[in-house]
């Protein structure tokens, strides 16, 4: 789990849970969940010294929209005392009394079969990202914080009366914010072939606006989506395209960590040929099509699944709708026109873009 929290009102601004190790597309999730809160981008970050942290990307992004990161001095506890007492908290009051809860796994000699927390797992993770928002962003945002003498809620309401709304500090949740939370490659363009498109791990991805004969042999900035290896974004005429696969038929749905599982395992299985082996997106996309690879990826895959799940949370909104609406509201009598909207600009859930695609077989 990641959280995002303030300082000054101890309120969580983001969180961002999944099934994978921490990476930077951890980092991206619970700050595009910031902003399509809450309409803002923190001016000044403190993190540890996690590897996930100081990621190229997660630096360009921090750049972008000029925020300051701040890395804590290691093995000095208390400076990051404030993230750390939320944890314990979300677990003491939430976590530890959910059904299937590890707490028993201390004293092992107590587990039993009856209470054994493997066999009372009954949580899927859009679940659990579910109640973890109504516990977080309604139930601990209103309740008293015992160093503050009042809620979060009403400390950062407070905060914001005080220092000014600064309407123009506000990022606007919209494509262009989506794009700089994307990956890039190691270079950062990638040239455009002619009739093929551009290449990005192993793949040529194709629009109709790589067609223009002034760019072709051109290097144009390029982004993908970790979640969804069958699309990516080339930086063409001043704006930002989406292009498919040349294999979105099997790369449809498909993310990054489950493809650098499948380069890993073909290049395992290839160890024992003599010769030099290239990994090309032909051999990939037969592989992760094949029966083998359902037993080699079959648990990232389901990982996936129940990710993707909460990524539909996240874009096609809470469980709650009006949540979302009361965050922007509840600091004070911000002006309709300042407070950016997924709806009024155009974002739409992801789960609907998809349905819309046409499903483009190999060529």
């Amino acid at each position: 789990m990641t959280l995002l929290t303030d300082a000054f009102s101890r309120r969580i601004l983001a969180f961002y849970i999944t099934f994978d190790a921490p990476s930077y597309r951890s980092c991206m999730m619970v700050l595009r969940e910031c902003v399509r809160r809450l309409g803002r981008f923190p001016q000044s970050l403190v993190v540890d010294g996690g590897p996930e942290f100081g990621s190229t990307y997660f630096e360009t992004l921090l750049a972008r929209y000029e925020c300051t990161k701040k890395t804590r001095p290691p093995a000095k506890a208390r400076f990051g005392s404030v993230c750390e007492r939320l944890f314990g908290t979300a677990n003491t009051h939430f976590v530890h009394n959910l059904l299937g809860n590890t707490q028993i796994t201390r004293n092992v000699r107590q587990v039993t079969k009856s209470v054994d927390p493997k066999k009372h797992a009954i949580w899927p993770l859009a679940g659990l990202y579910d109640r973890m928002c109504e516990y977080l962003y309604d139930i601990y945002d209103t309740i008293q914080h015992p160093a503050l003498g009042l809620s979060p809620r009403e400390a950062y309401a407070s905060g914001l009366a005080a220092a000014g709304q600064r309407p123009q500090r506000l990022i606007a949740y919209d494509q262009d914010f989506l794009i700089w939370t994307l990956p890039t490659t190691s270079k950062g363009t990638a040239k455009v072939s002619p009739g093929r498109g551009v290449k990005l791990n192993h793949f040529f991805y194709w629009s109709d606006a790589l067609r223009d004969p002034a760019i072709e042999q051109q290097q144009v900035p390029v982004r993908y989506d970790p979640f969804d290896a069958g699309i990516a974004y080339a930086y063409v005429g001043k704006r930002w395209v989406q292009c498919i696969s040349e294999h979105y038929s099997s790369l449809r749905g498909k993310s990054e960590r489950e493809l650098m599982l499948a380069t890993t395992e073909l290049r395992r299985r290839a160890q024992q040929h003599a010769g030099q082996f290239t990994v090309t997106a032909k051999k990939l996309a037969d592989f992760l099509a094949s029966v083998e690879s359902e037993e080699t990826l079959r648990a990232q895959r389901l990982q996936d699944r129940e990710a993707k799940s909460v990524l539909t949370i996240i874009e096609g909104g809470l469980a709650n709708p009006d949540r979302r609406d009361m965050t922007l509201k509840e600091a004070g009598d911000i002006d309709q026109q300042d407070v950016p909207d997924a709806v009024n600009l155009g974002i739409m859930p992801r789960t609907a873009a998809s349905a819309e695609l046409r499903v483009f077989e190999e060529y």
